[in-house]
């Protein structure tokens, strides 16, 4: 169904790619595995996977957090991490993250820049086939890149035009295999945009010009094609015997006949439906999944968040109290963060010092972030009230589930010890809670956002065109114009030389911490929990050789995936 509003349209679409967390103002993430160490490459392999053969054939049924009833449109599409999950599946993209965090082409050959970074030139793969047989050419890959730009007449993006803007100025082709790309200004970053967390995936032309069943009628390049969808039931995916991959010993890819995507949204039932064996593997973000993981010796797990996402409370920075720098900071310094992980974590998370998670550029061990301190929140709350002659308050708005309601209680106590007063706002479901942001109504919303990648993807979410006043950016929710933060953003994107690039950003990261526009809480862990006999989690290495990325906060590769059978 189109969307009737660009308000709703954009709420949706943000749903979507800012997986929001109902109960994320008050904790963190953490691993507990050897993906998050400092030797990810025992993660991606896997102990056992390195002395085993995968033995091609067979079939696995995946258990996914959340249906995703809007299809598979990518130019238009709803993906949250369910989504992204199928989509690995039947779809490529042009460039892909490997283990360091670098950024190497997939479907490209080739992603070349001129000396100034103003123009791009992909080159692709021959004889790659879409599952419908037809070729993957130039022609089809500028009009993919020109429709999620929002210039392709059949198609009308949502949040990818913010994400592209006014950057690009220019696709054509140049031979049956090249595509050029012009920007307007220097982009050193561009290879990362055709990636775009793995939404970016290339749509053959009978899907792309689809004009009714865009949204189900599925054409891409991925290992598998899919054959049917049934919402809240399942998505199932069998094999492409013309997919263009092969294993280092020459065996055709994908090993799997079969994948059935299960949406089982309680949490709970996930995890007994792999321990019964209805479903052979999970993925989950919950604490409570992962203690229970760590105390069980049937099935096997990797948990990482590398390259992940952060928790933090979302302020509304264009009105009382968080127009206040002093309300910020009393808030901050009120939160006791170790408490809370504590609580609602089991201590399995990791305090965030910022937007960026490990592994990402511009992650920092210390950036400054306040740490607990109830004399300071008092402190900050009273200069609050002289400022302002009003007594620190504020409304808290979360999702209602369980999670959400223990998270809101704590932050509410906690505040409470500082002096200041916190309302609680639960509501039923994610879109009005987006719905709310979009109109920057809000005063505070638990959120999740920011997964890895080059920091630079993060700008569509703070930058600001204007001089002052509110951002008029419709996707920084919090309004907040800060031009310190513009000018990193846009020093950092125009920066090719790796250490400067790294430099900004930890910048970057310091001026958050500074500025408190967002209060962090913590980084965000996904889990993999799966059966013994289920390998190859991560996937063969990719065409440059290099490893694939241990992140988990965008789905992970199915191509590598094999079953004992």
């Amino acid at each position: 169904m189109r969307l009737r509003t660009r308000g709703t349209a954009v709420a949706a679409t943000v749903l979507s790619l800012s997986m929001l967390a109902a109960a994320c103002g008050s904790s963190g993430s953490n691993g507990g595995s050897t993906a998050t160490s400092k030797k990810p490459t025992d993660a991606v392999i896997g102990a056992d996977d390195t002395k085993l053969t995968p033995k091609p054939g067979g079939e696995i049924k995946y258990g996914l957090e959340s249906d995703t009833t809007g299809g598979y449109c990518l130019q238009e599409a709803q993906l949250a991490i369910s989504g992204m999950q199928v989509a690995r599946a039947v779809y490529d993209t042009l460039t892909m993250p490997n283990l360091k965090g670098k950024i190497t082409p997939y479907l490209a050959e080739s992603v070349t820049p001129n000396t100034d970074y103003t123009e791009w030139t992909i080159k692709l793969r021959p004889n790659v086939v879409f599952s419908d047989g037809s070729k993957l050419d130039a022609d089809i890959v500028r009009d993919n890149l020109l429709a999620y730009d929002g210039k392709y007449a059949k198609r009308s993006p949502l949040l990818f035009k913010f994400v592209f803007g006014d950057y690009t100025k220019d696709v054509v082709t140049v031979d049956p295999l090249t595509v050029k790309v012009t920007t307007n200004k220097p982009w050193p970053t561009y290879p990362w945009f055709l990636w775009s967390s793995s939404r970016l995936g290339i749509t053959g032309r009978a899907q792309l010009d689809d004009a009714s069943t865009c949204n189900k009628n599925v054409v891409g390049t991925g290992p598998f094609k899919l054959t049917e969808m049934i919402a809240n039931q399942r998505i199932t995916v069998v094999r492409n015997p013309n997919y263009w991959q092969k294993d280092a010993k020459g065996v055709q890819l994908p090993y799997l006949d079969k994948i059935t995507f299960v949406p089982i949204t309680d949490e709970p039932a996930r995890l007994t439906a792999l321990e019964a064996g209805d479903i052979n593997i999970m993925h989950s973000s919950s604490y409570n999944t992962l203690a229970a993981l760590k105390k069980q010796s049937t099935l096997k797990y990797i948990s990482s968040n590398r390259f992940g996402e952060v928790s933090y409370l979302l302020l509304n920075g264009t009105k009382a109290p968080f127009d206040h720098l002093s309300a910020r900071e009393a808030v901050a310094y009120a939160q006791n963060r170790n408490l809370a992980n504590q609580r609602l974590n089991q201590g399995l998370g990791t305090l965030a010092q910022g937007p960026f998670a490990p592994g990402n550029i511009g992650f920092l061990q210390d950036s400054g972030y306040p740490k607990f301190d109830l004399a300071k929140a008092k402190a900050k709350a009273a200069q609050y009230k002289q400022e302002t002659g009003q007594t620190l308050s504020f409304t808290y708005t979360f999702v209602a589930d369980s999670e959400g309601k223990q998270t809101a209680v704590l932050l509410q106590q906690m505040e409470k010890e500082a002096g200041i007063t916190v309302n609680l706002n639960p509501i039923g479901d994610q879109s009005t809670l987006i719905n709310l942001a979009i109109g920057r109504q809000q005063q505070a919303i638990g959120w999740r956002n920011h997964p890895g990648a080059d920091p630079d993807t993060q700008w569509v979410w703070w930058h600001c065109s204007n001089a002052s006043g509110p951002c008029d950016n419709l996707v920084n929710f919090g309004g907040w114009n800060d031009p310190q933060i513009n000018k990193l953003l846009e020093e950092g994107r125009a920066e090719a030389d790796p250490a400067k690039h790294a430099a900004i950003y930890e910048e970057l990261n310091r001026e958050f911490a500074k500025k408190l526009w967002d209060l962090w809480s913590g980084y965000t862990t996904w889990t993999i929990a799966f059966q013994p006999k289920v390998h190859g989690i991560f996937g063969p290495p990719l065409p440059d050789g290099s490893l694939p990325s241990d992140g988990l906060a965008t789905g992970h590769s199915v191509l590598g995936l094999w079953i004992e059978h």
